[in-house]
């Protein structure tokens, strides 16, 4: 028998949660479901028969490896601060909480900074043994793939290098129990075989990405042009970007609607780069920017000597923008003066500089943008109506982003992207629930606000790590401190309210009804969670949910 032990793993067992307000189930930030065994053994019956022995053992390896990186995530949050050998059995504790196999350490030698690692471990009650054998009897070689995966890829992400492990004794093959070894892949001999199992290089890889090929193809038959830069699937996007391709092609004028930070800057830069002028100029103009005095020289040139300080003559946007495309953004805060010489420009093709009798022709593609309800603004007197009736001939209303919430994950995944190049950092992904905070989120300042929020959570998240639900600070987090069930000692479901809580206590009345003193009882809680740790002062800080290093300054201030 091991003289390794297992830590106390109420800290794990408090991760797990099951929500049933929203039926949702969690393990620390990431989603998960609870299926039938016997489910996944047809699953894996199905994968045998269909595709082979070898690509089936791959796939459920590959499935594995992904589980157990994911949980090795977990390890360092709950127990990176305390020994260094109670975190790594995170791994096996939370292999049995997920009801896999049964994990007795056998021998565990880790040295992360000599990447050094030797494991041993007996496994008991496979899931996968028992799906194996029932189906296809006893057989001559092991059997536990997914588990071997999870294994390997969750030593594999707390080791930072490649750790495999190998099955070598199988239930499977009637031995009394499963026995694996981990070590780095260099020191196993046949670890150029064995290393096939964990890479994507497949049959059946190789058929998934002849069919995204296709898909790719059917996409961009059916959107020959998509601008890299306009992301989105979802119904009112696409009806937005289907406008923009049919007017592409023509000289109209176009009027972009919608609210502040939905995009009409990307949707005017489309239309540009999906049009013949491609070649040309692209300008872009913020009219609220410009102090009125100035707009009229900033949009059509000024001559030298026009006014005060005009030392020299300088062409405005449209004659920069000539060929090209000229891009009006917030187009109702122009003033009625400015307003009646844009509308000779889209009239006659010509604009005179301020100070200047001469006229220009100019050959420009107008886009312009607003916010502002224009309508309202001409029965105010605000906007002429007769450049409303101008601007107004093709109109594109863009949606805003709590309108298209299904585009959100592929937003997100493609300003993580961006942002990790942008600060040169990698991290993980974003976690399940706060993909679903953002999904929560109103978005008054819609993608512009998201691409804010993502770009902190890519600075706030660990290196190599996951961005999760506190990094992004949009409100609308679901909150753990909600009731839901969580798993007892015993394995039974308890209903547990906010903060974890039994549910028959309301805590905070009952320690207000004591009498007694908040100092007196923290000293109380610190020695009573060393107690049950019998000393062990990472298990206590554990218990207590926060660090070694807050426990022992808490301890030092109530000593």
């Amino acid at each position: 028998m091991s003289s390794i032990r297992y830590p106390e793993d109420s800290d794990l067992r408090r991760l797990l949660r099951f929500s049933s307000e929203d039926s949702l189930i969690w393990l620390g930030e990431h989603r998960m479901v609870l299926l039938h065994a016997g489910a996944l053994a047809e699953l894996r019956k199905e994968l045998i028969e269909s595709v082979g022995t070898e690509q089936a053992r791959r796939i459920l390896t590959r499935m594995g490896f992904a589980s157990g990186m994911r949980d090795a995530e977990l390890a360092r949050k709950v127990r990176g601060a305390g020994d260094l050998v109670d975190a790594f059995v995170v791994g096996p504790q939370l292999h049995m909480l997920e009801g896999s196999v049964q994990v007795e350490p056998v021998r565990l030698e880790v040295d992360i900074d000599g990447r050094q690692f030797y494991g041993e471990f007996i496994w008991r009650h496979s899931w996968e043994v028992e799906a194996h054998v029932q189906t296809f009897g006893e057989v001559d070689h092991p059997v536990c793939w997914m588990q071997i995966g999870y294994a390997s890829g969750y030593t594999t992400a707390f080791m930072g290098s490649f750790i495999l492990f190998k099955e070598v004794e199988c239930a499977a093959t009637g031995a009394a129990h499963c026995r694996i070894v981990g070590r780095p892949v260099d020191e196993w001999p046949d670890a150029d075989s064995l290393r096939t199992y964990f890479e994507a290089d497949s049959i059946v890889g190789r058929l998934l990405e002849l069919r995204e090929e296709m898909e790719a193809m059917r996409r961009s038959i059916a959107c020959r042009n998509k601008v890299p830069n306009l992301i989105g699937n979802s119904a009112t996007f696409l009806h937005a970007y289907d406008l923009a391709v049919k007017a592409a092609p023509t000289s109209v004028t176009v009027l972009l609607l919608g609210e502040t930070g939905v995009g009409k800057e990307r949707f005017a830069r489309a239309l540009h780069d999906l049009s013949p002028r491609h070649d040309g100029p692209f300008v872009a103009v913020n009219c609220a920017a410009l102090p009125d005095e100035l707009i009229e020289s900033e949009l059509f040139g000024v001559e030298r000597g026009a006014f005060t300080g005009a030392h020299a003559s300088r062409a405005g946007k449209f004659e920069r923008a000539d060929g090209g495309t000229l891009f009006l953004d917030e187009l109702g805060e122009l003033p009625l003066s400015a307003q009646a010489k844009l509308l000779r420009v889209l009239q006659e093709g010509e604009i005179e500089r301020l100070g200047d009798e001469r006229s220009r022709k100019v050959n420009v593609r107008l886009v312009a943008a607003t916010n502002v309800n224009l309508q309202e603004a001409v029965a105010d007197g605000r906007f002429r109506r007769d450049l409303f009736y101008r601007l107004n001939v093709y109109p594109i209303t863009i949606p805003p982003l709590r309108e298209r919430i299904a585009d959100i994950p592929p937003l997100v995944d493609a300003m993580v992207t961006r942002f990790c190049t942008l600060h040169d950092k990698r991290v993980a992904g974003i976690t399940d629930k706060a993909m679903r905070a953002l999904k929560a989120h109103v978005w008054s300042g819609n993608v512009r606000e998201l691409e804010n929020v993502i770009e902190r959570g890519v600075i706030l998240a660990p290196h190599n790590g996951w961005i999760e639900a506190e990094h992004l600070f949009v409100g609308a987090i679901p909150r753990e401190d909600t009731a839901h069930s969580s798993v007892s000692k015993e394995g039974r479901l308890e209903s547990r309210p906010a903060h974890g809580a039994p549910a028959s206590l309301d805590l905070p009345d009952a320690v207000l009804d004591s009498g007694i003193a908040l100092d007196a009882l923290e000293c109380e809680l610190l020695h009573r969670a060393v107690e049950r740790a019998k000393g062990n002062l990472s298990a206590a800080a554990r218990l207590l949910g926060i660090t070694r290093p807050q426990l022992n300054y808490r301890l030092k201030k109530n000593t």
